[in-house]
């Protein structure tokens, strides 16, 4: 495909990555428990979400505190972590797939918490797991052609509503084995914040050069897996089928633009279960030690997932090593991106 699925970067840098844990630790043993009404009247056996996902806990926020509440504290970490003033923020993408209404956007709060100037442009982006990305890579076109100077991303998570309307439905005395199997991706979801600050890389000697990637759609996928608040319901198989081929063939896209990905020091994706790791590393031959796990301690945390990840791997980055953030969201969409560090 000719087009417009690759793209460069001139002069965007990420300038700092934060996350928010959530505090509250449940494991996938405590979720068992709560479904062992289900599970034995199923006959389905017990730590599948272990066994299966490789997922032994997620984490909740603590009663009392919002989705949104930690996607401030994630940005304003980001933004002591870069030095640069709220003064100084031109655009704030939220790019949270959890929200409370449908208007006003979630980062109308967040803009107004932080205490941004009126200047900066606000709005939410969502496009499920993928959306953090996205968002870096729209701040990063708007510094390229002059419009900011600074942008703030965000995302906060919180899954525990919704898995608690899923205990609730899957213990239904009517519910049969395909709900389950339908729901399962539900119970892999976990609560979290990330946050990041993108600005011009030729005004921050030593910072973080976003240089490009490629994306790629695949919505002939679409119904795959439809989320809401009631509950997340997801063809498996179907998903990682359709996701692997999608991202096979944007890293042959990228590879035939001129991009070559076979030797970053990093790989950081979007963090689901075992068998969707597995499955990329092994499409597209990646060296198994360089891509970070995080996904059996905070489950899915949608797209909070990829940057938690990259702020966790940012300790141990040095400068001039090549990272690969690997995004994936239901719908499907794909985008990869190449940061020098």
């Amino acid at each position: 495909m000719s087009g417009n699925a690759t793209f460069r970067h001139d002069n965007a840098a990420l300038l700092a990555v934060t996350s928010v844990e959530a505090p509250v630790v449940v494991s996938s043993r405590e979720f068992d428990e709560r479904l062992a009404p289900s599970l034995k009247r199923l006959r389905l056996s017990g730590r599948l979400l272990e066994r299966v996902a490789g997922i032994t806990e997620r984490r909740w926020w603590s009663p009392g505190t919002g989705f949104d509440d930690a996607a401030i504290e994630a940005g304003a970490k980001a933004l002591a972590a870069s030095g640069i003033e709220p003064s100084q923020i031109g655009l704030l993408i939220n790019t949270s797939v959890t929200r409370r209404n449908l208007e006003p956007s979630v980062a109308v709060k967040i803009h107004h918490k932080l205490g941004l100037p009126s200047s900066a442009v606000n709005f939410d982006l969502a496009n499920a797991c993928l959306g953090f990305v996205n968002g870096m890579t729209l701040a990063a076109n708007m510094i390229d052609a002059g419009q900011i100077k600074y942008a703030l991303i965000v995302a906060g998570e919180d899954a525990q509503p919704t898995q608690e309307t899923t205990f609730r439905r899957l213990n239904d005395p009517d519910s049969t084995r395909e709900d389950y199997l339908r729901e399962f991706a539900t119970l892999t979801l976990g609560c979290g914040a990330a946050a990041a600050v993108v600005g011009p890389a030729d005004a921050h000697p030593g910072s973080h050069r976003i240089l490009g990637g490629v994306s790629r759609a695949g919505t002939e996928h679409h119904e795959l897996c439809v989320g809401g608040p009631d509950g997340m319901f997801t063809d498996t198989k179907g998903l990682l089928d359709g996701g692997l081929e999608l991202v096979v063939t944007a890293w042959h896209e990228a590879h035939a633009d001129g991009w070559n990905w076979a030797s970053m020091d990093r790989y950081v994706t979007h963090q689901v279960s075992n068998s969707y790791t597995n499955a990329i590393i092994k499409a597209v031959q990646l060296a198994r030690e360089r891509v970070p796990i995080t996904f059996p301690k905070w489950g899915n945390v949608g797209p909070a997932s990829l940057p938690m990840t990259l702020a966790q791997e940012s300790l141990s980055l040095g400068t001039g090593d090549r990272v690969l953030c690997m995004g994936v969201g239901s719908g499907l969409n794909t985008t990869m991106m190449e940061l020098a560090w």
